[in-house]
């Protein structure tokens, strides 16, 4: 997992999860908030694909959102997707 706000890398070992009061220890952002969640999604209804889920007002502060889950990309940010949209407009730009 990565931290949202200053990227560094937060290592979790196998069954190891973010505390609702965990912080990051470089920065001391909250760690258990959207931003770093696996489900966080800009694009989703309510920003985020778990449909169970409460609305959250701020997405960079603590949360006690029980369907939390340490996002394995940068921030939980859909940084896959921003790749992707990278790599078709650079496939098909203009020359």
């Amino acid at each position: 997992m990565r931290c949202f706000a200053c990227d560094s890398e937060i290592p979790l070992g196998s069954g190891d999860r973010i505390g609702f009061r965990d912080s990051c220890d470089r920065c001391g952002a909250d760690l258990h908030v959207c931003r770093n969640c696996l489900h966080h999604d800009p694009s989703a209804y309510n920003e985020c694909r778990e449909p169970n889920a409460e609305r959250v007002g701020d997405r960079e502060r603590a949360n006690r959102c029980d369907y939390f889950a340490a996002g394995e990309q940068r921030g939980g940010d859909g940084g896959d997707r921003d790749q992707a949209r990278q790599s078709l407009e650079a496939l098909f730009k203009k020359g």
